[in-house]
């Protein structure tokens, strides 16, 4: 167990920017992270995707098994099964998605990190009447955190599904709306409370040792849809939530070098600067997520993958690549060149391809791949969403700091 203490032998992975950074510590210190500190010079990790808020276009065998059949998301599957039902259903998933073995193998791969996604309605007090989600998902969130931390493995706790639901028709927030109606004084403010209930939990509570970073909010809204709702949280939710979270470690005397960093969504997402009206930018950090396969600008070949990979910059080490894959554009996924299924031939390509996206974002803050684990993905067990299955197929390595002598950059 790692005490609280703050370790004497520090690296700082330095922006000339801002004073954001990670700073890692020394190896002959301590085996363990604690707060902002890792064992290595770059984050290197996997979300964990669908454990505690389940997108049901990565986990289909898996909410079948459940009985939510047709549901689009957590809310209409509560809906459906009815509250009782549905917590048990709920429960076993929790129990069984991400297990220890698997946060031990994650540590074996050579990966230092997880991004844990979650809901507001795990603090079940924040929920109101009508709104329907699954209950009792605390306890599993409190085990997985100390499996981390026993494990030496650092933690991006995540809100990844916000009140009122900050994108519209997205299963990541659990509740798909037409319209976002995370952008309101009323949701914010149960943001915050959220916001400042797992900091002191993560100060507070030794499972949460080894999480040292909060993200205030995942994939809002661009500002070429919703031009108000974006501006509005720029102007007013990061500043509001930088604070109550500051606030919230000043209140139990959290000295400022064993403080979290606080991370919301870079600027290249779409939203707007982030950091244009935050009080301070110590310790802040930006969420970058990128998908070569939805950017319209890469030449949908192989050699037009490769090509934008390699010549990429995602920013300073202030930033990290926070979701990514080596899945390409739906149009041509399936075709000859780039088809899967039953085509060991393509093992080689596929693992290139994740060596020059791991290359590339090492040139930033490091990179946490979408996602550790699928169940299933259109009927197959579909690698180029999910870590775990790329190294049980040899695409991806069984050491994730192998990327450099495999790229072909």
């Amino acid at each position: 167990m790692l005490s609280k203490s703050i370790l004497s032998a520090v690296f700082a992975l330095a922006t000339t920017q801002t004073a954001s950074c990670i700073p890692l510590e020394s190896s002959a210190e301590s085996a363990q992270p604690s707060k902002r500190w890792l064992s290595g010079g770059k984050v290197r990790g996997v979300n964990l995707g669908s454990q505690f808020i389940i997108e049901p276009w990565m986990a289909h065998d898996e909410w079948q098994s459940m009985g939510c059949g047709s549901a689009n998301d957590e809310w209409q599957c509560v809906q459906a099964l009815g509250q009782d039902k549905a917590d048990a259903a709920f429960k076993k998933h929790w129990d069984t998605w991400t297990t220890q073995d698997d946060i031990s193998q994650i540590k074996s791969l050579g990966l230092n990190t997880v991004r844990i996604p979650v809901g507001y309605w795990i603090r079940e007090d924040l929920v109101t009447s009508g709104e329907h989600f699954p209950r009792g998902g605390l306890q599993y969130l409190d085990r997985l955190v100390g499996w981390c931390a026993d494990a030496g493995i650092y933690v991006i706790m995540d809100l990844h599904g916000g009140p009122g639901a900050q994108f519209p028709n997205q299963q990541y927030t659990g509740h798909g709306v037409g319209t976002p109606g995370f952008y309101t004084k009323d949701n914010y403010e149960r943001a915050y409370k959220f916001l400042e209930w797992m900091t002191e939990r993560i100060h507070t509570n030794n499972n949460y040792r080894t999480v040292g970073t909060l993200e205030v909010i995942n994939e809002p809204v661009h500002s070429q849809d919703y031009p108000s709702q974006a501006a509005d949280m720029v102007a007013n939710y990061y500043p509001n939530a930088w604070t109550r979270i500051r606030n919230a470690e000043d209140k139990l005397n959290i000295a400022a070098d064993k403080r979290v960093n606080i991370q919301m969504m870079d600027k290249s997402w779409g939203s707007g600067d982030p950091s244009s009206h935050l009080p301070d930018k110590t310790l802040a950090l930006y969420d970058d997520h990128k998908y070569y396969k939805w950017d319209g600008s890469v030449t949908k070949t192989k050699d037009g993958y490769i090509s934008a990979a390699c010549k990429d910059n995602r920013g300073g080490s202030n930033v990290i690549v926070g979701e990514w894959s080596i899945s390409v554009a739906d149009d041509v996924e399936s075709n000859g060149e780039f088809g899967i299924k039953n085509r060991p031939d393509q093992v080689d390509w596929y693992r290139k391809y994740w060596a020059a996206q791991v290359q590339t974002f090492e040139k930033s803050g490091g990179w946490v791949f979408w996602a550790w684990k699928c169940n299933w993905i259109g009927g197959m067990d579909e690698w180029r969403w999910c870590y775990k299955s790329a190294v049980a197929a040899g695409v991806i390595p069984k050491d994730a700091g192998s990327a450099a002598s495999l790229s072909p950059c």
